[in-house]
């Protein structure tokens, strides 16, 4: 009879009647939960991994939805982490040759 009991919730997340801000504050929850676990009892260092995993999650979830749900790092704090992470993907520091100014080539007539 166990498994009858998970039907109606099977056929919520089937027919897409489940929340999305519902199932992105339970990704987020696990998440966090699962990086605060693993910490020893020491102040909190995330790898770069785990940063990004928050920080995406985080944006998408929503700064009035993480002011419920976010425990180990302060909303706006992860909104910044989040503008870091776009700001370093989108830098072109990767695709640049030489600092400062292009070489000029001496070419002789």
């Amino acid at each position: 009879m166990g498994k009858f009991m998970d039907w109606p919730r099977i056929l919520a997340y089937i027919t897409g009647k489940v929340d999305e801000e519902l199932l992105l504050r339970n990704e987020y929850l696990v998440a966090e939960n699962r990086i605060l676990k693993a910490q020893p009892k020491t102040p909190l260092r995330l790898t770069d991994a785990e940063w990004v995993t928050l920080t995406e999650i985080a944006h998408r979830l929503g700064r009035k939805a993480l002011e419920d749900v976010a425990n180990a790092v302060k909303p706006d704090t992860l909104l910044g982490w989040y503008r870091k992470l776009v700001a370093r993907k989108f830098d072109g520091s990767k695709s640049r040759r030489y600092p400062g100014r292009t070489r000029i080539i001496d070419v002789d007539f």
